[in-house]
């Protein structure tokens, strides 16, 4: 993986205020872009830890949880699945560099990518080629409604 995907990836991190030690929810929320439903789904899922919990039950959250929520965002929104996130986010948490596998990860998606071009491409191709047929069909016995 490039030093600037990385950079990309985990950019938002340094938004972080450092006057937080712990937030509720609803603060976390709001430092990290992510809803409160979004946060709890992470968490039940494992891709984020178990909160903390205050004594009256709330969560208790801290700074990396918020550089967390934005990876994960941030990596969504390049195309990862909450599953190749959860597998990247467990060798970090093992302490292993998840680089090489970042790169597998991103070469998978350039391919997926490339195969959607092709293909809505031979989707132009075709509609291009019916609608040249509409062409040619007689204009009078048509009424066309908007």
């Amino acid at each position: 993986m490039t030093q600037s995907t990385v950079k990309n990836i985990s950019a938002s991190s340094s938004l972080i205020d450092p006057t937080l030690d712990t937030m509720h929810i609803s603060e976390l929320a709001k430092a990290s872009g992510a809803s409160t439903k979004t946060i709890r789904f992470y968490e039940e899922t494992g891709l984020l830890p178990p909160a903390q919990r205050a004594e009256n039950g709330y969560r208790l959250y801290g700074k990396d949880d918020v550089r967390r929520l934005r990876f994960i965002r941030n990596a969504r929104s390049l195309g990862f699945s909450l599953d190749d996130l959860k597998e990247v986010l467990a060798l970090r948490d093992q302490g292993e560099a998840p680089c090489r596998y970042v790169a597998h990860l991103l070469e998978a998606k350039a391919a997926e990518i490339e195969e959607r071009i092709r293909q809505l491409q031979e989707l132009q191709h075709d509609l291009q080629q019916l609608l040249d047929q509409a062409a040619r069909l007689p204009n009078d016995d048509i009424e066309m409604k908007t």
